[in-house]
């Protein structure tokens, strides 16, 4: 059979069979994990690369049972009188965190499936349950401990855990995982991206040790009526009719609940507190406490609403001025693993004056939201809904709830994010806006007290005249929009004359602006690519935005620094590189930088 049709038959059969035997969805989302008791699983883990998927189907693409498999963690060194064709033990080594495109230079390019192995310590308790929580793995991840398959999960972006209660033994434990990121059309997201599709377990892994009866979920917001209000879900056979407290003692508030028959209690009790804003991102110390449980964490209140085409960050007008990241480092150049990564990237938004970031176009770890939060950066935070998407397929609107609800499960106490993002650029059709729509109401329901919106995309009225006009502004509360005059479609000079009329009275942001240049090539600013050209298109675009767009209410223009993609050709300039950043790849300053820095730093004289 052709190696082409036998390679599309195992990717059709992972989505037509999206959980094969064994392969149940993970355990509901634990959040806060970083104050639960764990142990990093973190460090050097063996791999295997299967681009034909041996390990998982065998030659008719049937998948083999668990014993059968690499999941069974078996090795020809075991028993050399038996055929077994594969050994973790004669495995090379990979980092976990970490993406293999990076890390190997035969896996640059590369894009299937790999095996991850790690052999791991455990002194299991009776009277615990456990918890297998991985960061994120990039883009599918089917797990099994001690030759077990126990989860599957599908989402490149967001946490999840699996439970391992029964499952560990005392002494050496074998966790295998089937990491596999192929692209698919009718995946989330699709085949079809301008990012680099890193593969991998790209962020940490934690054995995750927790009471019978534990905190699994929680929510502390701030509604309108300066009311603070939330819910606590308790996990565990004992969930339900149980004493929950919650404190915040800064605040003089100690509530006392009683969970439900489903384990849940919520509350809501009149408060004055300090709000955050970027100016002063005000946090304070919570503490949740079950009879077998508790957590503590950090949680900062702000209201964020629209009146007509203003945005009001705690009743007052506020004007975003923001960037666009990718959640990749600056050199060496991967997906981000280390804590001091993340700062790196802020630092530079925070030089440039910004008091927001979209964070692009996937929900990005966890730490850099938190972060954010400390350094008082507002955030767009977005699921990866890009593009062409099967707006018709079931299965790819599931996937794309789950995502949505894994990204505001895990950071809905983030007082810093303003608006949840459900798509970029996506074509307008009858099927893309009841999908798109069905995410907008599913963030409304999880969550009332934030705006939600989508980046859309420009239409022409006539020449020089330009609007939005797609339905999903029936939806959303901005007017956002990527538009890039000045580079595709148009020279920079085009800014001069083009004017925005706008249907309704929304804020407009421009959720992406720019143009590319290569960091050091100078050259005449009607020259394509040179830092010229780029920020001759930074200054006629913002004298457009602020003086011929009506309601225009901030940016992220496109992107803080130069990332990999694919989709960049261009040899001697992009080599495999969006050259769109303000900063190139190893952090060095191009002219835009300085054109946006200036322009911050007016907006925050005049306010």
């Amino acid at each position: 059979m052709n190696k082409r049709i036998v390679t599309g038959i195992a990717a059709a059969l992972l989505y037509v069979f999206p959980a094969l035997a064994g392969e149940d969805a993970p355990a509901p989302m634990i959040i806060n994990v970083a104050d639960r008791s764990s142990v990093s699983l973190d460090g050097q883990w063996k791999y295997l690369v299967d681009q034909y998927g041996i390990g998982y189907y065998n030659y008719r693409l049937v998948p083999l049972s668990d014993q059968e498999s690499f999941f069974a963690d078996k090795s020809f060194d075991d028993d050399r009188t038996q055929l077994v064709e594969y050994g973790f033990n004669r495995a090379d080594d990979i980092a976990v965190p970490g993406d293999w495109n990076t890390q190997f230079e035969k896996l640059y390019y590369y894009e299937g499936k790999v095996w991850y192995q790690l052999r791991f310590q455990a002194s299991p308790r009776p009277d615990k349950r456990y918890f297998i929580y991985f960061g994120a793995v990039n883009h599918t991840a089917v797990v099994a401990v001690n030759g077990k398959k126990l989860a599957r999960h599908e989402g490149g972006f967001t946490p999840f855990n699996i439970e391992v209660t029964g499952q560990l033994k005392n002494g050496e434990n074998s966790l295998v995982v089937m990491v596999d990121n192929t692209r698919n059309k009718d995946g989330i997201p699709t085949n079809n991206s301008d990012w680099w599709n890193y593969g991998g377990i790209t962020r940490s892994v934690k054995l995750l040790e927790m009471p019978q009866t534990f905190i699994r979920d929680y929510s502390v917001l701030l509604n309108k009526d300066n009311r603070i209000f939330g819910h606590v879900a308790l996990d565990g056979a004992n969930a339900g009719k149980q004493k929950v407290s919650i404190s915040i003692p800064e605040l003089n508030i100690s509530l006392n609940l009683r969970t439900g028959k489903d384990g849940k209690a919520s509350f809501e009790t009149a408060a004055s507190p300090e709000l955050w804003s970027p100016e002063s991102p005000k946090l304070y110390d919570l503490q949740i406490s079950s009879a077998e449980d508790s957590t503590c964490d950090r949680v900062g209140f702000r209201t964020i609403e629209c009146d007509g085409d203003r945005i009001l960050l705690n009743g007052k007008q506020i004007f975003l001025r923001g960037v666009s990241i990718h959640e990749e480092s600056i050199a060496p150049v991967g997906r981000i693993t280390r804590p001091e990564q993340n700062l790196e990237l802020l630092e530079y938004a925070k030089d440039l004056g910004c008091n927001f970031v979209r964070l692009a176009h996937y929900p990005h770890n966890e730490e850099m939201v938190r972060m954010c939060e400390e350094m008082g950066l507002l955030v767009w935070s977005e699921i990866p809904v890009y593009w062409t998407i099967s707006w018709t397929n079931e299965a790819t609107y599931r996937n794309a709830i789950q995502q949505l609800e894994e990204m505001i499960t895990r950071d809905i106490n983030r007082a810093n994010i303003i608006i949840w993002s459900v798509a970029n650029e996506t074509p307008v059709s009858e099927e893309r806006t009841r999908f798109l729509a069905g995410l907008i109401s599913r963030a409304r329901e999880m969550d009332p007290t934030r705006l939600v919106s989508a980046a859309m995309e420009k239409t022409i009225l006539s020449k020089n005249r330009y609007t939005v006009n797609d339905p999903l502004l029936k939806y959303t509360d901005l007017i956002s929009f990527n538009q890039y005059t000045g580079w595709y479609g148009s020279r920079s000079e085009a800014c001069d004359s083009t004017v925005w009329e706008f249907p309704m009275k929304k804020p407009v942001f421009i959720s992406e602006f720019g143009a590319g240049a290569l960091y050091g090539n100078h050259g005449p600013r009607t020259e394509r690519f040179t830092e010229e050209y780029m920020a001759d298109c930074y200054q006629r675009n913002i004298r457009m935005m602020m003086e011929r767009m009506p309601g225009f209410s901030g940016t992220s223009p496109w992107i803080l620094k130069d990332f990999r993609s694919p989709r960049r050709a261009l040899n001697g300039i992009q080599d495999d590189f969006n050259r769109k950043g303000v900063i190139s790849d190893v952090g060095k300053k191009k002219m835009a930088y300085f054109v946006l820095k200036d322009w911050y730093s007016k907006l925050k004289e005049r306010k």
